[in-house]
């Protein structure tokens, strides 16, 4: 059995789980509203302020499917409770990046500065140190849109210039000075 998939995801004060027929579960919270479509042959109730995830046999793709489907329903859970956040750290001489409406502008050591549109259900804050807090209630879009903007300038090796997540170690490469 699987350990995370056996285990039943606690159901905050203020937060709504509705399982409609097809394994179409809508979580509504009061930072918004999520929905997603399991796979029909597992088994999901939602029994005393707890959501829980059965499965019918061992199949190997079941097995598989039954920790991943309590994962996103527990992170569907959170996201409408608390959120989530990504922290992206932009390094280098004259890197800088604004907001501009549903604009992220970035400037990267371009010839011109790089453009990013803010998906909908994403909110975007640039802080005078030139940290970037990408915030929502989808974990895997606010994960997407963070790694969207890293790669726009991704950390060198040899200086460390560019945009990475807060807390990432970049392992320096030696330059040519230590040859000798």
């Amino acid at each position: 059995m699987s350990r995370i998939g056996k285990m039943p995801v606690e159901i905050p004060q203020g937060v709504t789980v509705e399982v409609k027929p097809g394994n179409h579960v809508v979580v509504k919270g009061p930072k918004g509203q999520l929905e997603f479509t399991f796979n029909p042959k597992l088994t999901i109730k939602v029994e005393d302020n707890k959501v829980i995830v059965e499965r019918p046999n061992d199949e190997k793709q079941i097995r598989a499917l039954h920790g991943t489907t309590r994962s996103i329903i527990n992170n569907m859970v959170i996201g409408v409770s608390k959120g989530f956040e990504k922290v992206l750290e932009i390094k280098g001489l004259g890197y800088r990046a604004f907001v501009k409406g549903k604009t992220l502008e970035l400037h990267l050591g371009f010839s011109h500065p790089v453009l990013y549109q803010i998906p909908e259900g994403i909110e975007i804050e640039v802080d005078r140190d030139n940290n970037v807090f990408v915030r929502g209630i989808d974990k895997q879009k606010v994960g997407q849109v963070a790694a969207e903007i890293r790669s726009f300038r991704p950390p060198e090796p040899y200086k460390g210039k560019g945009i990475r997540y807060r807390g990432e170690r970049i392992i320096l490469k030696a330059g040519k000075s230590a040859k000798k």
